[in-house]
């Protein structure tokens, strides 16, 4: 068993309406887990559970091997960061870090002490006498994570923390966040609707759907085997191509016989489409967009369907034209169309 983080089957409700359902999820200690999934999905009931914010209605949550489902917040040994950062603000930086020891009597000098040296691991020591009104925003998300790391947690618990954070500047903190768990050896639970933010910082991703766990594993395990049509299309973007596997397109390569197709998805990425072939499937472009070196060429096949194709912006083609696309059946995947789930010929 993990000696960081189990949920052992646990389900949960607002009112009469459940919004987890029966969610195993095992974080090794010192494992960054991120929890990936869209709004609505469960993804910070997951945290509320796991913090002793929310009851469960069944199943057994465990931290660093004890059984704390029914232990109150304060007991629970976990530190969370919150979207919104929640820092006081009529209180310093170095105060605000400070907080959370002073109010369970940690001695003011030694609260102090440690407060400056999580600051000093953040990056945030030269901020101390400043308020949170004084500060950019990546600045007091340092001063949220020094204030979680003062108090020395099993359990660190994130729950959208660069949400706030302007485009570049999240891709700086999330570089910032990962270095801070491998110098710290953290448990970190990470919440996330961000693809890239959970596939760049993550040892393993666990995908929620409507209150369910729809896949967990490794990064690349995410995006190389998809283990669901729902996977496949939330991480990605553009998203996945899926297409009726008895439909126009047909894969070249060693392809099984498939006895079923009209009961099959057929599915590829963008990077797997070429356009350059002489003898694939005809198909119109109806757009081009421009991304730096990159061009997404969106297709559509005389059935009506559509394909995202990437292709080099100096080799795009234009709008309107005809073009042949190719699929290798090596790049392509097969989903359960009634189901979604992953097909294995």
């Amino acid at each position: 068993m993990s000696d960081g983080l189990v949920l052992d089957g646990v389900s949960a409700a607002y009112r009469d309406t459940t919004v987890l359902h029966e969610v195993d999820l095992s974080v090794a200690r010192g494992e960054l887990l991120v929890v990936l999934g869209p709004s609505g999905a469960g993804k910070s009931t997951v945290l509320r559970v796991v913090a002793g914010l929310e009851p469960v209605t069944a199943g057994r949550v465990r931290i660093a091997g004890r059984d704390v489902t029914e232990e109150r917040p304060g007991r629970r040994n976990v530190s969370m960061v919150f979207q919104s950062y929640a820092l006081f603000p009529h209180l310093t930086v170095v105060e605000n870090i400070a907080f959370g020891l002073e109010v369970r009597d940690i001695p003011r000098r030694l609260a102090r002490e440690r407060a400056r040296a999580a600051a000093e691991t953040v990056g945030c020591a030269g901020l101390l006498d400043r308020r949170p009104g004084q500060l950019s925003g990546g600045e007091r998300q340092r001063v949220a994570l020094a204030r979680a790391l003062v108090r020395e947690p099993d359990v660190f618990l994130l729950d959208e923390p660069l949400s706030n954070l302007d485009l570049a500047l999240r891709a700086e903190m999330r570089t910032e966040l990962r270095a801070l768990h491998d110098r710290i050896g953290a448990t970190m639970v990470h919440v996330t609707h961000d693809q890239t933010e959970a596939l760049v910082l993550a040892d393993r991703i666990a995908v929620l759907r409507d209150g369910r766990v729809e896949q967990v594993g490794t990064p690349d395990e995410i995006w190389r085997t998809p283990a669901s049509s729902f996977v496949a299309r939330f991480v990605g973007s553009p998203a996945m191509n899926l297409l009726p596997a008895d439909g126009p397109l047909r894969p070249r390569g060693d392809a099984p016989t498939l006895t079923d197709e009209a009961l099959l998805e057929i599915g590829f990425r963008p990077e797997a489409v070429a356009l350059d072939s002489t003898e694939g499937t005809p198909a119109t472009v109806d757009r081009v967009e421009v991304i730096g070196a990159d061009a997404f060429a969106y297709l559509r096949l005389a059935a009506g369907q559509q394909v995202v194709a990437r292709v080099p912006a100096a080799r795009r083609p234009d709008r309107g034209a005809t073009v042949r696309l190719d699929v290798r059946w090596a790049d392509t995947h097969l989903f359960h169309a009634a189901t979604g789930r992953r097909y294995q010929p």
